[in-house]
């Protein structure tokens, strides 16, 4: 006697000896799978490839200088080393090997100037976000340093929510978030948590 064997499929009881009818469902389901596999393994390679393309700048440039003007007159002047600019819902242009911005005031004379190891511009909302050893200096040789620092293009002015430090001539000032206007000449700190008054340390006489 020959030895079968059985298998239950949706609940019915069907024997191992296939018929017709069972050859074609194995084929069908065979089929399928083949069809499932090949349409996944497809899914996935466009998924990488859209991945891929997006993580790709479309265009990039070294040693650019690009100028923002105001009734024709040079008002702001960026330099980076490299620049690559991104698309998708968000535009923006990356600066990764540092940056320098320099405001000009009515009389074309640089008025303070902007110096960090990395920033992003976006364009939708029109600000730049510098990152990295984030100097400022203005024309009074105060000067900003901070880690993080946002200068939004419409409202002219720019902006920090981390720890900042502040060097004037005669202190230096630490505290926590910052706002000024973009020449640094009108500025304030949100949460002052130290301050160094340098005059009590220079110039001390002799007895």
């Amino acid at each position: 006697m020959a030895k079968t064997t059985s298998f239950r499929f949706n609940n019915q009881k069907m024997s191992s000896m296939p018929t017709n009818k069972d050859l074609t469902l194995w084929r069908f389901f065979i089929a399928l799978f083949g069809w499932l596999l090949v349409s996944c393994e497809n899914d996935i390679e466009k998924v990488n490839l859209v991945t891929t393309k997006q993580n790709l700048p479309i265009e990039s440039a070294s040693g650019l200088t690009i100028h923002y003007s105001d009734s024709a007159v040079v008002r702001v002047k960026v330099k980076a080393k490299t620049m690559n600019r991104y698309t998708g819902d968000d535009p923006y242009t990356e600066m990764p090997d540092g940056i320098r911005v320099e405001f000009f005031d009515k009389f074309k004379k640089t008025s303070t100037t902007l110096t960090a190891s990395r920033a992003i511009k976006k364009e939708r909302s029109q600000t730049m976000e510098a990152f990295g050893n984030v100097e400022v200096v203005n024309v009074k040789n105060e000067k900003l340093n901070t880690e993080h620092l946002v200068w939004n293009e419409m409202t002219k002015k720019i902006s920090s929510n981390e720890f900042v430090k502040i060097t004037t001539p005669d202190k230096i000032i630490y505290g926590k978030g910052f706002e000024s206007n973009q020449d640094f000449t009108n500025y304030r700190i949100f949460k002052i948590t130290g301050t160094i008054n340098i005059n009590r340390y220079e110039n001390t006489s002799n007895p």
